[in-house]
């Protein structure tokens, strides 16, 4: 199997065009899909939410010579190369290819936001951007609980500590905005008004200030564990998709 053939079969899961139509609607940039092109057979697949040395450093252990990533391996365009500070680089060095799927996974019908909101008790969920049939960025969900007692579901089912609350503790919860990632911003609190708790990562000062003085709660998580739990899924449905290519998962226990 080459690059190309895992690209269509990771985009059955969630297909490159659903980043297009989100940055469409919200604005913004992405770069996904084949980021570094490599010639000859897959022969083994390692999954990462960052493109980071440990990532590459488990390709060479396994013989992997390709790299799915969520967060893309080249954001913004690099003014220069270094070997040492340079991931994509030294993947390039190694004949390692790499794929990233950015938006495209957090909109996917079970994709990294429909994760981060299931995690959280949500049984059934509204989208907040949507951009195709049960696809789309942000979610909305009903719940009967306290802003203390989903902190700690949070940190049972996400596997971390790393959990901020803003609110009274004992507040009532019943009906929840969460966003994976950064997605929490003036445009979400401006709108999106009929909750009780904003949920996301990486919240401005400005942003959580707005929503106290609507009277909102916010719960801020970190932007790797509001993704990690999804990509973990991404991998375990994907996986056995693969031809019997040999795949494992990296994951960074720092981040969480």
């Amino acid at each position: 199997m080459k690059i190309n053939e895992v690209l269509r079969k990771l985009e059955k899961y969630a297909p490159l065009e659903l980043s297009d139509r989100l940055i469409k609607q919200i604005g913004g940039y992405d770069n996904v899909g084949i980021i570094a092109q490599i010639e000859g057979e897959i022969t083994g697949i390692v999954f990462t939410l960052d493109l980071t040395d440990k990532s590459i450093d488990k390709a060479l252990e396994t013989g992997a010579n390709l790299i799915v990533t969520h967060h893309p391996a080249i954001f913004n365009p690099p003014l220069k190369l270094d070997y040492e500070k340079s991931p994509l680089l030294r993947c390039l060095n190694c004949k390692i290819g790499v794929i990233s799927m950015h938006l495209n996974l957090d909109c996917a019908e079970k994709g990294i936001d429909y994760y981060l909101a299931k995690g959280l008790g949500a049984e059934k969920q509204e989208i907040i951007y949507q951009v195709d049939k049960n696809c789309g960025y942000g979610r909305i969900f009903e719940t009967s609980t306290t802003l203390s007692e989903i902190k700690e579901k949070y940190q049972t089912e996400f596997l971390t500590d790393k959990v901020m609350i803003f609110g009274h503790s004992d507040r009532a919860i019943e009906k929840v905005a969460s966003y994976c990632g950064a997605g929490l911003d003036d445009t979400a609190i401006e709108t999106i008004t009929d909750v009780d708790l904003y949920v996301s990562a990486d919240i401005k000062h400005h942003v959580i200030l707005s929503a106290l003085k609507r009277g909102k709660c916010v719960m801020q998580v970190t932007h790797y564990s509001s993704e990690m739990y999804g990509f973990r899924e991404f991998y375990n449905s994907v996986k056995e998709n693969l031809c019997g290519v040999n795949t494992c998962i990296v994951e960074n226990e720092f981040m969480l």
